[in-house]
């Protein structure tokens, strides 16, 4: 009877251990997952703000319509800065596909570069990017602070910058849209808030 009793609470010993081992192993899982969470879009720019209007700019582009950056409208748009030597942008080019077509019902996605036209026309049919409105303007990139590539600003619907950040990953991509969602400058600032860390852009430290 004594080593019934006995097994029993050792048994018992046990079953709370383990609770305790498992409680604290899923507050480590949790405090993990919050450092290894996509850090987002760097956002880099001296130029432009979170919140503040985009600059109003109306360009033409590869096929000549008129292209209006900036505008308030009823959907966002996706600038998107990329060079055709820049080899992160040519490896996002299905990505942008990819996105504008999961994104249609609120987002129009518009190509910006600079240099000699010819290259670029070249560059749109070799990467099949005639979908795009592609506007080469070194105007624009300087307009909007761009001077990292690939470079995203992301416009809203009332013709604020909603987000906007260097691109070298889908995850980037797709956390500008989540800051967004969530308005919030980035998804860093999100994260640090959530954390309660003062965090300082790079650009302004």
């Amino acid at each position: 009877m004594d080593w019934l009793v006995i097994s029993n609470i050792v048994l018992w010993v046990g079953f709370l251990l383990m609770v305790v081992v498992n409680l604290a192993l899923a507050r480590q899982i949790g405090v993990l997952y919050e450092r290894v969470a996509p850090a987002g879009a760097l956002m880099m720019n001296q130029q432009l703000e979170v919140g503040s209007p985009a600059p109003e700019m109306a360009l033409p582009d590869l096929g000549g319509d008129i292209i209006e950056v900036g505008k308030v409208q009823n959907r966002s748009q996706l600038v998107f800065f990329l060079s055709p030597d820049c080899p992160v942008c040519n490896e996002l080019t299905p990505v942008l596909k990819s996105a504008s077509r999961a994104e249609s019902d609120w987002l129009d996605v518009i190509l910006a570069s600079d240099g000699a036209e010819q290259d670029h026309a070249a560059y749109v049919r070799r990467k099949e990017l005639d979908g795009f409105p592609y506007v080469v303007s070194e105007l624009l990139g300087k307009t909007y602070g761009v001077s990292k590539l690939p470079y995203a600003v992301l416009v809203d619907e009332s013709g604020h910058i909603a987000s906007m950040g260097i691109i070298n990953s889908r995850e980037h991509l797709e956390s500008l849209f989540e800051a967004k969602e969530r308005k919030v400058a980035s998804i860093q600032d999100y994260m640090n808030k959530k954390n309660g860390v003062q965090y300082v852009e790079a650009d302004k430290a």
